[in-house]
């Protein structure tokens, strides 16, 4: 159990070390690295469950480079005080994709890219492990992992009690699927890396289903929207609200 003394003490410092170094392997033998944070843990409460997707930048194998944008804010003092979320960050391999989207026109695949895959099953194992309360796991992501986080609610929508996809896209044609589960999108006017329409699309598809989204869309701001986006107290404590 963390001890809150220790944790006052080290609030200047990068929270990195919070999070211990795991390896999911699945029964075939395949592996996913990731980092995990567990706050203060009792077996008799319930604690929400955060997935934090990386973009194409911290891929590896180091276990180490997820960790490098936005996934820190929710380790503050603050937020495991008031929380106390159960925190996982995967790091997929170089080359590989969190999504299975058509690189053309983001047609959705049913079939889950190796890296989803992994990362449903290691959800799973967590699920039965740990008291996760399973009416409050949320998934986020950015860059390419905005796109990781659109396949996942698709692919998985009973799953997800919210999502917060930054500067990534999806297929339109899947909002039915989620729709009902509350977003907050995030993606900066000046993106030159992924179009900014790609998150109007999605705006505009989920308003055209029937629901309206938390949107921002930020001014003078490039392809690093999540700086602006994982800085934002609001929505982190928007995103601890949200429940099945």
């Amino acid at each position: 159990m963390m001890c809150a003394g220790i944790l006052a003490f080290h609030s200047s410092w990068s929270q990195s070390w919070l999070f211990s170094h795991e390896t999911f392997r699945s029964a075939d033998g395949d592996s996913l690295p990731y980092r995990m944070l567990i706050s203060d843990y009792d077996t008799t409460s319930k604690y929400p469950l955060v997935i934090f997707l990386h973009g194409r930048g911290e891929s590896g194998t180091d276990n180490e480079a997820q960790l490098k944008w936005g996934i820190l804010n929710f380790a503050t003092n603050e937020i495991m005080a008031a929380h106390k979320p159960i925190v996982i960050a995967p790091q997929k391999k170089q080359g590989e994709r969190w999504d299975s989207f058509s690189s053309e026109d983001l047609a959705f695949n049913e079939e889950p890219s190796r890296s989803m895959n992994l990362l449903k099953k290691l959800i799973d194992q967590l699920i039965v492990k740990y008291s996760i309360d399973q009416d409050r796991i949320y998934i986020t992501g950015l860059s390419m992992g905005g796109f990781g986080t659109y396949d996942a609610i698709a692919r998985y929508p009973a799953l997800f009690a919210g999502a917060v996809p930054v500067c990534g896209g999806g297929d339109v044609q899947q909002v039915e699927k989620f729709k009902k589960i509350p977003l907050w999108i995030f993606h900066g006017t000046r993106d030159d890396v992924v179009p900014t329409s790609h998150s109007v699309d999605m705006l505009n598809a989920l308003i055209n289903a029937g629901t309206i989204p938390g949107f921002t869309l930020l001014p003078e701001t490039g392809h690093f929207a999540w700086t602006s986006a994982y800085t934002n107290q609001e929505m982190i404590e928007w995103l601890f609200r949200q429940s099945k």
